[in-house]
């Protein structure tokens, strides 16, 4: 059937309205709005950081450190604003650029003294949300430009404030789903084996790393698959697939529901191999840069990486509309388990042309948190 298919090229129009251009002042007011926005919740979580911060965090960076670069952003935040009065054009976002960074600096700024933080169990990850955004936009952004797939489309594509609204959402709630996570992994002590975990340990950490990957990949291949096969499981999942640009930012959309359960489904075999911390310190940090990396607008030359790894061309495969591509590509991490079970679909000189679901969702991020349940509640062809 897939030999039959007519694949097409996906025709991206430019959209000169949201596009960036050198010399008209619109992107130093961008910056100069991101810069303000992200130092004035570096500073809220500077001075209540027991609230504002999370644990697991704050025990790998440096905070005197980061008020430095809060520094340098907030004086930055300041030069790109003024920059749109230089320029003449979009002095209102630089205008709010410049009023967001003086309600830091009134609020303390980068002086507000730092030291030992009272812990609190549950917490927004306003650190983590800065420091995410930071290095996800700095890295895949740059890459999207400079390798993309599609040329046409702009960073502010149609409906990115809606998945700019999932990343916020996603990074705020760490604690919460950490908490969650953790907790519905313990509901499994009864298949700790202490003897596995002793073996695993022994074990280079390397190998660690690869074991972690294929038992992770796994159960998030199932799970994934479980969301798709499902009837009553899809009107949740099928939130993310109602993407219709792929990009760095795309990947964050994602109904609460699922991604609570997939945090705890992928904590269970972490918490089972009982492998080093460097170990799986590694594993998240691949983990959440492939996640990212998978759906972005990027062609790169992974060579035979490809037929490893998941890259960006096999999953936006899985978020194509088209019909040889629907239920197919679950796999998070390696292409094992699809080329294994037979849900692989992986045309080497194709690429999708649609991307989206064949029944299109809301569009905004309240009707889309409520279309699980009205889909549920709809009524069955042939009622009354």
């Amino acid at each position: 059937m897939d030999a039959e298919y007519q694949y097409r090229k996906r025709r991206v129009a430019l959209d000169r309205h949201n596009e960036f251009r050198f010399g008209e002042g619109k992107i130093s007011g961008a910056v100069s709005v991101a810069l303000g926005a992200l130092s004035l919740l570096a500073v809220f979580a500077f001075r209540y950081p027991a609230y504002l911060t999370t644990m697991e965090l704050r025990r790998i960076y440096d905070a005197e450190f980061l008020q430095q670069i809060l520094k340098y952003g907030m004086y930055f935040s300041l030069l790109f604003g003024l920059l749109t009065f230089v320029f003449n054009r979009h002095r209102r976002l630089g205008t709010v650029g410049i009023a967001l960074t003086l309600m830091g600096f009134a609020l303390g700024g980068y002086d507000i003294p730092v030291g030992a933080v009272e812990p609190v169990r549950l917490s927004l990850g306003v650190d983590w949300l800065i420091l995410a955004f930071l290095g996800s936009a700095g890295v895949f952004m740059t890459l999207e430009k400079l390798l993309p797939k599609y040329r046409n489309q702009v960073i502010l594509r149609s409906e990115w404030g809606v998945d700019l609204f999932y990343f916020c959402f996603n990074h705020l709630m760490i604690s919460a789903i950490l908490i969650y996570g953790n907790y519905h992994a313990s509901h499994f002590h009864w298949a700790v084996s202490d003897g596995v975990q002793q073996f695993v340990q022994s074990m280079p950490l390397l190998v660690q790393v690869v074991l972690i990957v294929l038992c992770a990949d796994f159960v998030l291949y199932w799970e994934h698959r479980l969301y798709h096969e499902v009837k009553w499981l899809w009107p949740v999942h099928a939130v993310h697939h109602s993407v219709e640009q792929m990009d760095w930012l795309a990947g964050s959309r994602g109904h609460f529901l699922q991604v609570f359960s997939e945090r705890a489904m992928v904590m269970v075999p972490l918490y089972l191999l009982g492998a080093d911390q460097a170990a799986l310190d590694i594993y998240v940090t691949f983990a959440a840069l492939q996640a990212i990396l998978i759906h972005c607008n990027v062609k790169l030359p992974f060579g035979f990486l490809r037929h490893v790894f998941v890259t960006p061309q096999f999953h936006h495969w899985h978020h194509s509309s088209e019909r040889p591509a629907i239920d197919t590509n679950y796999s998070a991490h390696t292409l094992l388990f699809d080329r294994l079970f037979n849900t692989c679909h992986m045309p080497a000189d194709h690429w999708p042309a649609n991307y989206g679901t064949t029944v299109r969702l809301p569009r905004t991020v309240w009707g889309q948190l409520v279309h699980p349940l009205r889909s549920l509640l709809a009524p069955k062809p042939g009622n009354d």
